[in-house]
């Protein structure tokens, strides 16, 4: 067993409200799960085996949750994306995924658009160290909308350079309800755990603009009625005001990036049971971003002057706010915390922005076994030093000291047990058949 010992903080991942708040706490853990949270005993009794962690001046969070995550993407010019559609692409997302669980504390994303079954497999077989994913395979957009990145010349026999179609991910370019039908089937049965799709244009995309719209009614009414007949949510990429109402009334679970929601739209997004995912950090490095167009840095300025707003509209209508970081730009890959700094300088309690990237965005993409530090859970956890839940840019600052996905450290942290990636790999690989004498 491994003795997490008198915790000077922690917070369980289980809500929004002070209550999810302890000191002094022991947390005792037993193989890949989380034994017990107990108030610390100095005197507690220890086999030999067992480990003890003095975490006295430490601050105990779950593994962070991301629910707008994108493997496969290194940048948004034209070299970034031929690299990832290269053959070398899968080493790239290797790094990736080792980056983000190691360096950001994300134990678990939602994949919204790449990633595909077979990198799942590699992770959950041990083959490729990182987050456990959650996947939608492709973002599906109309011709010219947000997942249309055409080159230079934007010719008309020229496929997007995002996403192209390839071994298990279908092409994300679909128009009329009937195609997308098809490719909502298409996508499940190369196994996606969601739908993704683009409800409005979007900053990064080459030629659509803002104020448009992607997706007709009937379209997205397809795309829901397909995803809902086989168990799945949709989540919807939504900057304009059109975008949002659109995803709302027409099946849309999640609705992500959020620009232009307003009171209106929020109270509706309630009425209908549905989740926002803002993506706050994004806006602010896409303002720093090199090498994007004047056409996209304009609608970056746009888009800048008012998501603060609606952030906190959405937080005022109480609507449940998940963590997603949209790492798109370069260096953003292994910071992903820096999305709950922003989310609270845009407006929501610190404990919202941690209940959205724990307990809240576990339940939301199907990941219960995860997400809070309750007796059974699965044992994923950061330590880091300092108050990281008031002040989460400190996790920037040098202040995370472990991360442990399923009762194992990753940062070498002593004397929390290591994964041991060598033997992980080794299991997996096909055994020698016995010889016989």
């Amino acid at each position: 067993m491994i003795v997490l010992s008198n915790a000077k903080k922690l917070y369980d991942g289980t809500s929004r409200d002070p209550s999810s708040i302890s000191t002094g706490v022991d947390v005792l853990l037993r193989g890949e799960r989380i034994h017990a949270v107990e108030p610390h005993r100095p005197d507690r009794p220890t086999a030999p085996e067992d480990v003890l962690v003095d975490c006295s001046g430490l601050t105990i969070t779950p593994g962070l949750i991301d629910c707008h995550g994108h493997v496969t993407v290194l940048g948004l010019t034209g070299r970034e994306m031929d690299v990832m559609n290269s053959a070398s692409m899968l080493l790239w997302v290797e790094k990736i995924l080792y980056t983000t669980l190691v360096d950001g504390g994300v134990t678990t994303m939602r994949d919204v658009g790449g990633a595909t079954d077979r990198m799942k497999r590699l992770v959950d077989e041990g083959v490729i160290l990182g987050p456990r994913l959650k996947i939608a395979i492709a973002m599906l957009s109309t011709t010219g909308g947000h997942a249309d990145f055409r080159g230079p010349d934007r010719c008309h026999g020229e496929l997007s350079r995002l996403w192209p179609e390839a071994p298990g991910r279908p092409s994300s370019i679909v128009d009329g309800p009937w195609e997308c039908r098809k490719r909502v089937r298409e996508v499940v049965a190369c196994g996606a755990d969601l739908i993704k799709i683009c409800a409005s244009p979007g900053v990064a995309s080459p030629s659509d603009k803002l104020e448009h719209r992607d997706f007709s009614p009937e379209e997205v009414q397809a795309i829901t009625e397909e995803a809902t007949a086989r168990g799945l949510r949709v989540a919807a990429h939504a900057h304009s005001r059109a975008g949002c109402e659109l995803a709302i009334r027409n099946g849309v679970h999640d609705l992500q990036h959020i620009s232009y929601m307003d009171e209106r739209l929020v109270g509706l997004a309630a009425e209908r049971g549905c989740t926002v995912t803002p993506t706050a950090w994004v806006i602010q490095e896409l303002q720093r971003a090199e090498g994007l167009s004047d056409f996209v840095m304009e609608k970056v300025r746009k888009v800048a002057e008012v998501h603060a707003q609606a952030v906190s509209s959405c937080a005022a209508g109480g609507l449940p706010v998940l963590m997603g970081t949209d790492p798109v730009l370069p260096g953003m890959h292994g910071r992903n915390y820096m999305e709950l700094h922003w989310l609270i300088q845009e407006g929501l309690p610190s404990l919202a922005a941690w209940h959205g990237a724990t307990g809240l965005a576990a339940g939301e993409i199907g990941a219960e076994d995860t997400g809070t530090i309750v007796a059974g859970q699965r044992a994923d956890l950061l330590l880091a030093r300092g108050d990281v839940i008031e002040r989460p840019q400190l996790l920037d600052e040098g202040a995370l000291v472990e991360v442990i996905q399923d009762g194992r450290g990753h940062r070498g942290f002593a004397p929390i047990p290591q994964r041991d990636f060598v033997s992980t790999v080794r299991d997996c690989l096909p055994k020698a058949p016995s010889s016989r004498s």
